[in-house]
């Protein structure tokens, strides 16, 4: 049970990553599930920041 809710939550991070990198706005965040929402805003924090710092992972 726990594997999956990890898995979910850093697919979340990973979604939120790339919407980042692709210019949406973090009111476009699909997740209603605070856990999986925090993560998509952090990944999506995560790549606004690289994007502006020109660094791509």
């Amino acid at each position: 049970m726990k594997r999956q809710k990890r898995d979910k939550l850093g697919r979340a991070h990973s979604n939120g990553y790339q919407a980042g990198l692709g210019g949406k706005t973090k009111e476009q965040c699909p997740y209603q599930n605070i856990g999986a929402k925090s993560q998509w805003l952090g990944g999506w924090r995560e790549a606004i920041t690289d994007r502006n710092m020109g660094i791509f992972h």
